[in-house]
């Protein structure tokens, strides 16, 4: 080879060299490595596949910072490798950067992509034959937990009088909202951050259908005929209605005000008596009813606005879940129902709380509720002559306690530190209330539902983060988890205060008793 051959050859291999997202010399191309290193499992959109999507609006929770150390060293009990020995530090940095870009505009997650995402494990389970209508498992099946272990995302399925794991399954990645049952507890929904929808036999334990229902979604719920679920999307700005025996498709409502602005859905539940869905919206000041009734009652029919299907021609005619619109004066982040379904009381995200008539369709009373608070994690009991709400609050160390009769705040008690989940049960005395915040987190504060005080505060693991209590179907015990990688279950005596058993897992986030759930307790959320 001459050396002019030669000279020109090098010079190649340099500009190749230089173009290479890999080569140190050159600023990362934070779009090449993604396509080269990320793509396979998180979708060439960013949107998700195996992996969660890598967009903004799903990495809320986690920071810049603790992004670099993900990519570096891969994240334990998930499929995510570690690439600190294959990329170096700028490399790693223009990832993050580039994860972090926001898209250029709204993604779209419509009918195609939710029918190509279907799938039906078990067929035969569809449609919940009498062959498979009785428990795999000797249990009671209506003082069963499912307990949400976030540290690995499992799932296991806990004996609620032996206190004793009957099985543990796989789960989506990131599940959010709560599992929802049908209303015998027979089938469960889960629904995690990146949109999928899981049915799930509680009778078999097996995975029944799955589909993805958006890109970033909020919860679900389950209609009281057991019929629809619903989800509510952050990404894409839509409602999704799911035929609740396969999870196929039946409906999306495009969330907007018909002037060109549309809306994040802040939450989604079912109104049991009402038959509807009830929405709140983060971009809009309304509250939206959506009704599965077939024949809506006497009086609402006139104030429905009907969505047309126009991709079949037929414009004409009205489709089912028609959509009513409730205006509020604040954006609501999350809401809570009276016992009777009429009322929805709204918390706003600047502060303070609305009460909305649903049958008079207008805000009827505004509330005292500084700080952030939880709505979703309310409760209610008889308290003298009235019955009481009580939340805890993600912003201030206080749970307020608010008299149904006259939405008036009848206390603020003081605690160790803001609080995420409360919870109580009807034959307990107690209300439990966690510390979620700061550097009391490990403490559990016990509500003498009586006085309104404060008569024991536990401390099941010093130094490790104890929340969200759920009663068993008696109310003779109450559960606690340890939200840690090495963390546990404490069941704890609901009257004596005592501990009666620790079971280890990795980090339970959550406990759903199906008794409680289906019977709507006044002692957990809806």
């Amino acid at each position: 080879m001459n050396p002019r051959t030669a000279s020109r050859l090098s010079a190649l291999a340099l500009l190749l060299l230089a173009a290479s997202p890999t080569h140190a010399g050159a600023a990362p191309d934070g779009a090449a490595l993604y396509k080269e290193h990320c793509a396979e499992c998180h979708g060439a959109d960013r949107f998700g596949r195996q992996g969660p999507a890598l967009i903004p609006q799903n990495l809320r929770r986690l920071r810049k910072k603790r992004a670099h150390g993900v990519i570096a060293k891969g994240r334990a009990a998930t499929q995510m490798p570690g690439f600190g020995e294959t990329l170096s530090k700028e490399q790693i940095a223009a990832l993050v950067g580039y994860i972090y870009t926001p898209l250029a505009s709204l993604p779209e997650w419509g009918a195609k992509e939710i029918a190509a995402s279907h799938v039906v494990h078990k067929p035969e389970l569809v449609e919940g034959s009498a062959k498979t209508a009785k428990p795999v498992y000797k249990a009671d099946p209506l003082n069963v937990f499912l307990v949400v272990e976030a540290g690995d995302h499992h799932v296991t399925v806990l004996d609620g009088d032996r206190f004793e794991p009957i099985h543990r399954f796989k789960s989506r990645f990131g599940l959010h909202g709560g599992p929802k049952y049908t209303s015998d507890g027979r089938f469960v929904y889960f629904a995690s951050r990146d949109g999928w929808i899981s049915k799930f036999d509680m009778y078999r334990l097996e995975t029944v259908a799955e589909v993805r229902a958006g890109i970033n979604t909020r919860n679900a719920a389950v209609s009281s005929d057991d019929r629809y679920v619903i989800v509510g999307n952050y990404l894409p700005h839509t409602l999704v209605i799911l035929d609740a025996r396969d999870l196929s498709l039946a409906k999306i409502i495009p969330v907007t005000d018909g002037k060109g602005t549309s809306s994040r859905v802040s939450a989604v539940y079912d109104a049991r008596p009402r038959r509807s869905f009830i929405a709140a919206l983060k971009d809009l000041r309304e509250v939206w009813e959506i009704s599965y009734d077939p024949d809506p009652p006497a009086g609402f029919s006139g104030s429905w606005v009907y969505d047309y299907n126009k991709t079949s021609g037929d414009a004409a005619k009205p489709k089912a879940f028609p959509v009513r619109r409730i205006k509020v004066e604040q954006y609501l982040d999350d809401f809570f129902f009276d016992q009777d379904y009429i009322y929805v009381i709204g918390a706003a995200r600047d502060g303070g709380g609305q009460v909305v008539n649903l049958d008079a369709r207008r805000v009827e009373a505004r509330i005292d509720l500084p700080g952030l608070p939880h709505l979703g994690s309310g409760i209610t009991w008889p308290y003298k002559d009235t019955t009481v709400l009580a939340t805890p609050n993600l912003r201030t160390g206080e749970v307020s306690i608010i008299d149904m009769a006259t939405w008036r705040t009848i206390k603020k008690l003081k605690t160790l530190g803001p609080g995420f989940f409360m919870r109580s049960h009807e034959s307990s005395r107690y209300a439990w209330v966690d510390v979620f915040f700061g550097p009391h987190r490990d403490a559990m504060h016990v509500i003498d539902k009586a006085t309104l005080e404060i008569v024991r505060t536990l401390r099941p693991e010093p130094g490790k983060t104890a929340a969200h209590v759920e009663f068993d179907k008696t109310g003779r015990h109450a559960l606690v988890s340890i939200w840690d990688r090495k963390g546990a279950i404490v069941v704890y005596d609901a009257e004596t205060l005592k501990e009666v058993k620790r079971i280890p897992m990795v980090k339970p986030s959550g406990k759903y008793n199906v008794h409680n759930k289906i019977t709507l307790s006044r002692g957990t959320s809806h």
